[in-house]
């Protein structure tokens, strides 16, 4: 099996998966951040921290941010401003829980007050991979891994990998070496808990992916030979190749409108190119202008950049490749490996694996500063391969 994916770093030092502050300066507004209840104010401060439009202080901000419970799954958030504390908003949110009705009023604090037109991504929600050592399982989660909201949503005791969410959030596709011992796609539904085999084809079938309508579906199979891009309806059926090279591939991603892919390509040392969704044109490369490029994720809030993982010395950095500049430029700054980057809803921040030779954790990446923040717990083990989705 040929799959482009970053090797572990070099063990040169055991460094510990923690937050990357960056300094405050005028891009940032301090404000005070607080709720009624002990569960909203943890909840709300455990968000906003991982905003880097935002610093909480205790006194001297723009805003003050407050959240109440105004039933048993609605939440208020009152906004005001200065010292005069001026009204900029007073909203009631719902959810299916109080902590879900906090982060979507966080959202509305965020949208009425980052001056940017920065969309909320309080509200995301994560498939990913928890590494249990003899086995690899799907999950879902909240962005804020809160009680109650992990589930395991694989039981199948085998190494899996790349979960992706449908447009809708209604499934996931993922590839697993559940059945034959040769890596499959299934397709989980999340309603009733059920999972079919969406490609079960000769060789290898991994990297699926439904574009942005959920219509159709991108994928690596190796039936014909080499690794190579095949599209298929929401079903699996109708497959039809996208590529023909004697070079691997992997990673598809659709563009927000749906009419290119973009995908890896190369053996050891893969680079980022783009065809037409429809088939017909030749693949197109992206000069990154680093020797490693791979895992790319194309910004729906932005189409004009995508993230990538790029090779950094002896380690592996997340990338923003900006199609008006013709490169890319790496905005992770830690001291460890970060690659698998997911974009959230405002285009600014993304979810990616923070990653030593021994760890691994999800965490979200302010791409505009560098700032990185750990959601996932270290007493949840490695957990890996993030895809977002928002509600």
């Amino acid at each position: 099996m040929v799959v482009l994916s970053c090797v572990a770093a070099p063990a040169l030092a055991q460094r510990s998966l923690g937050s990357v502050e960056v300094a405050v300066d005028g891009s940032v507004l301090l404000v005070r951040v607080s709720g009624t209840t002990a569960e909203l104010n943890a909840l709300a401060l455990t968000a906003f921290n991982t905003h880097g439009r935002y610093k909480i202080v205790a006194s001297g901000h723009t805003y003050d941010i407050r959240f109440s419970p105004a039933g048993p799954t609605q939440v208020r958030v009152d906004v005001t401003k200065g010292l005069g504390g001026s009204p900029v908003a007073s909203e009631t949110a719902g959810g299916k829980t109080l902590r879900e009705a906090l982060l979507r009023a966080a959202d509305i604090a965020v949208e009425k007050t980052n001056g940017l037109g920065l969309k909320g991504y309080f509200t995301a929600r994560l498939a990913f991979i928890r590494d249990l050592g003899r086995a690899k399982e799907v999950c879902t989660s909240d962005l804020f891994f809160s009680s109650g909201e992990v589930k395991q949503v694989t039981r199948n005791n085998a190494q899996s990998l790349s979960p992706r969410w449908a447009p809708d959030g209604s499934k996931i596709l993922f590839t697993s070496f559940f059945k034959s011992g040769f890596p499959d796609i299934y397709l989980l539904d999340l309603a009733s808990n059920q999972w079919s085999t969406f490609a079960s084809f000769k060789g290898t079938n991994t990297g699926a992916r439904f574009s942005p309508t959920g219509r159709q579906v991108a994928m690596v199979l190796t039936g014909e030979g080499t690794p190579e891009i095949y599209v298929s309806d929401a079903q699996g059926r109708g497959v039809s190749r996208r590529t023909r090279s004697d070079l691997a591939k992997a990673s598809p991603c659709w563009s927000p409108d749906g009419g290119r892919i973009v995908f890896a390509m190369g053996d050891s040392l893969p680079q980022l190119y783009v065809i037409p969704a429809a088939g017909g044109g030749a693949p197109q490369r992206l000069s990154a202008g680093y020797t490693y490029a791979a895992e790319p994720d194309w910004s729906r809030a932005n189409p004009s950049k995508l993230a990538c993982t790029v090779r950094v010395g002896r380690s592996y950095q997340v990338a923003v490749y900006d199609f008006g500049k013709g490169k890319a430029e790496v905005v992770s700054k830690a001291s460890f490996d970060g690659v698998e980057p997911s974009w959230l809803a405002d285009g600014r921040h993304l979810v990616y694996t923070a990653r030593t030779p021994t760890e691994s954790r999800l965490s979200i990446l302010d791409t505009a500063t560098g700032k990185s923040t750990p959601i996932s717990p270290a007493s949840f083990g490695s957990a890996l391969q993030g895809n977002v989705w928002t509600p």
